[in-house]
């Protein structure tokens, strides 16, 4: 552990960027990241600015133009993209909804999922199901998490009418890693010319914990948000879009950013990047909080070097729950993210959570499979994860 203690001692003063951590043990980053300080600050400077300037002034009116820019790049720079393949939107739910909507749904087409999937998903594909007569099914990847192959899942469960398949980049209840390349490369394989499979990911996990370049991925859609991994404000998320992809994914929810404006005032077509899905008037000043939570990851390291440092984290609580003989890990074998899910063999996983939430730690539960799911980010502390363990054996 000699590489991580080194490291917890830079650590100790990064996160002092982090105003939220003075007073708990964090582990809840998979559901909602602690902002930093230059955030809170970006944010109310931002709000002062517009109220100075005039909330509704050609001033502040190009401002926000160019806020929306300069966050569409700063996040296109982190997934390795153009910046007008993204859409500026609130959540994850949000970009996924662009996409569910926006295809021409036909009855018979059949959309695939896995079984890990969130729930408000799952509600959307369901309520397209209704209306549109479309067929749905699910390929199990749960049962994959230990062994077997989830590319071969996948693939096995495509039919000739299959028009999308959805799927997590990291499952959200277990931390598995799907291998996207490789399943972005079985799916569209499969596909014929006239009947293209478009892949949409739930990035929820990923975004701001794994090192991604969508370009050489592969997939169609990626819809991600701001306050997890990246520790942004809520409110703030994205929509990647591949651009041939673009024309076939229709918009659904309509306004005036998203349109071509003529002199008269009249619409006459949809932008013709990503920004076509945006819709009207934002939080804008959330923007610049987003960018500032990625300029603070960005002076710790390098994506790929924090990534690391979540996995030799992750390892670490992995490999010290095995002391407690009633933890079961789900994982056989070390994290392949920062999710480390466990369960207790006799005791109630919501008692848990509310016993360590007593003492300043924070995790959370998780429905299925049952378990209890703690989240470590890079800045996570080894005497944190101690206390987590050493916490977990007294309530056992």
């Amino acid at each position: 552990m000699t590489g991580i203690s080194s490291a917890q001692t830079l650590l100790k003063s990064h996160r002092q960027q982090f105003p939220a951590l003075a007073n708990k043990a964090y582990f809840n980053y998979g559901g909602q990241g602690p902002m930093p300080q230059a955030s809170l600050e970006a944010i109310q400077q931002a709000y002062e600015y517009i109220q100075r300037g005039g909330p509704f002034s050609g001033e502040v009116n190009a401002w926000v133009v160019q806020e929306a820019k300069q966050t569409r790049e700063a996040i296109a720079s982190s997934l390795n993209v153009p910046s007008e393949t993204i859409t500026l939107t609130e959540d994850v739910t949000v970009g996924c909804n662009i996409a569910l909507w926006g295809i021409d749904w036909k009855p018979g087409d059949h959309v695939l999922l896995s079984d890990c999937e969130h729930p408000g998903i799952i509600a959307g594909v369901q309520e397209i199901q209704r209306r549109f007569n479309i067929e749905v099914s699910f390929c199990l990847l749960m049962a994959t998490l230990n062994e077997g192959d989830p590319v071969t899942v996948v693939t096995e469960h495509l039919r000739p009418n299959t028009r999308l398949v959805i799927l997590s980049h990291v499952l959200w209840n277990t931390g598995q890693v799907l291998p996207l390349a490789e399943i972005t490369d079985a799916v569209h394989s499969y596909a014929s010319a006239n009947q293209p499979v478009r892949l949409l990911i739930d990035a929820a996990q990923s975004v701001g914990l794994l090192p991604l370049n969508l370009t050489e991925i592969g997939v169609d859609f990626y819809a991600f948000t701001g306050h997890k991994w990246w520790c942004g404000p809520e409110g703030v998320g994205g929509l990647y879009v591949r651009p041939n992809a673009l024309e076939s994914l229709h918009p659904t929810f309509i306004g005036w950013r998203g349109i071509i404006i003529n002199p008269s005032g009249q619409p006459e077509g949809w932008q013709p990047d990503a920004r076509r899905y945006e819709v009207a008037t934002s939080a804008y000043p959330l923007y610049a909080g987003l960018r500032a939570a990625i300029s603070t990851h960005q002076q710790w390291g390098t994506q790929q070097q924090r990534y690391q440092q979540i996995l030799n984290l992750s390892k670490y609580l992995w490999q010290r729950l095995a002391e407690i003989p009633e933890v079961i890990r789900l994982r056989k074998t070390p994290p392949q993210s920062g999710l480390v899910s466990f369960q207790l063999t006799n005791q109630s996983h919501a008692k848990l959570v509310q016993f360590l939430e007593n003492q300043g730690i924070l995790v959370r539960t998780i429905r299925d499979p049952d378990c209890v799911r703690a989240s470590i980010h890079y800045f996570t502390l080894e005497s944190e994860i101690d206390h987590l363990v050493k916490a977990i054996q007294k309530f056992c």
